[in-house]
């Protein structure tokens, strides 16, 4: 009804956006993707702290960025923005320049909102091009979505300002980071050192603040050990895509898998099942996810969260992997994935007592 009669429809990114101009000299990086975009944004901030570089994180992480004290410059530079942004808000600026912007991937999600995937893509693809035409653009993934995007902003810009950034170059002091296993933390740290580089910190201070980042919660977060039985709290992994790299960092795993279901099938999931010991499913989308697995690994209709914790300790043996990574929404049991979250750490500690 707003646009009918050309009222602009806005939220709080783009408000931050406009009062950019009475800030303290500073400088904005803006990470999008449809996964990955949390721990990157926090890894993001994590270094610039570390060295010392004034800094704060929002957007969709966090405290809302308009609540945050504006940022004052230091000896070690002027303030950085790091802002995690959805496509819902993304769809809602019109004006953010950020000096230095990433895409992490592109994968079918919220197609409820979009007409088509190639809608959703292009709302990520509009954080480019609200960049000024000599500001840094990086991408990560080579799905099709992400490298139309990548080329896309590559054509509008000097040669070196669009650029794809590989993981090898990092990946050596891996085994010295404690929360970022697996390759999907992989690519996201070495986004988060060429975002860091990109505002002033050197690489051999991004590496070395990789080793003392401690994650975030519901990303992949070893809740507890009991009786040698690793408990991992995946609760963000909402989509299959979100959910496969969890599959891929543990051996041995108890996989407790469902919820609202976003998308038909396993996805990117069915590749990762030779790590999946034995499935409890959960759920709206539990049976679904039931005769999807029970032709590959055993499955448990645990029906409810604190059931399948319950069922997957009871099966597990020393050296195994309890994982919930659900690779759904959480809105048919949950109010949302960190209600989700607290519960299986409930679960787990009713375990321990």
């Amino acid at each position: 009804h707003a646009a009918k009669f050309g009222v602009p429809v806005i939220g709080d990114i783009e408000l931050f956006a406009q009062a950019r101009a009475d800030l303290p000299p500073h400088r904005v990086v803006g990470i999008t993707g449809t996964n990955g975009k949390s721990t990157t944004t926090a890894l993001v901030h994590h270094i610039l702290k570390t060295a010392g570089v004034p800094t704060t994180m929002g957007g969709n992480i966090g405290l809302p960025i308009l609540e945050q004290e504006p940022l004052a410059p230091n000896d070690n530079g002027v303030g950085v923005y790091v802002v995690e942004l959805s496509s819902y808000q993304i769809d809602l600026t019109r004006s953010l320049a950020c000096e230095a912007a990433a895409l992490l991937n592109i994968t079918p999600d919220h197609l409820d909102r979009y007409e088509d995937f190639s809608a959703y893509a292009a709302s990520k693809g509009r954080l480019f091009a609200m960049q000024d035409s000599g500001a840094l653009a990086f991408f990560g993934a080579d799905d099709a979505m992400t490298m139309a995007t990548y080329e896309a902003a590559r054509s509008r810009r000097p040669d070196g300002r669009a650029r794809r950034i590989e993981p090898e170059g990092i990946s050596a002091s891996q085994p010295n980071w404690p929360a970022l296993q697996g390759p999907h933390n992989l690519a996201n740290a070495a986004m988060a050192a060429a975002l860091a580089e990109a505002m002033g910190v050197a690489r051999a201070d991004c590496e070395a603040a990789l080793c003392t980042f401690a994650g975030l919660a519901h990303r992949m977060e070893r809740v507890a050990s009991l009786g040698d039985v690793l408990y991992v709290n995946d609760s963000k992994g909402t989509n299959t895509a979100a959910t496969a790299p969890a599959l891929a960092a543990f051996d041995n795993i108890h996989w407790i898998v469902g919820g609202l279901a976003k998308e038909a099938g396993l996805g990117e999931c069915e590749a990762q099942l030779g790590h999946v010991k034995a499935a409890y499913t959960i759920g709206s989308a539990g049976p679904q996810f039931a005769a999807l697995l029970e032709p590959r690994v055993p499955v448990t209709r645990s029906e409810t969260l604190g059931r399948a914790v319950r069922d997957a300790a009871a099966a597990a043996e020393p050296g195994d992997t309890v994982l919930l990574s659900p690779a759904c929404a959480s809105f048919d049991q949950f109010a949302d994935f960190e209600a989700r979250g607290e519960a299986f750490r409930a679960a787990v500690r009713e375990l321990a007592a």
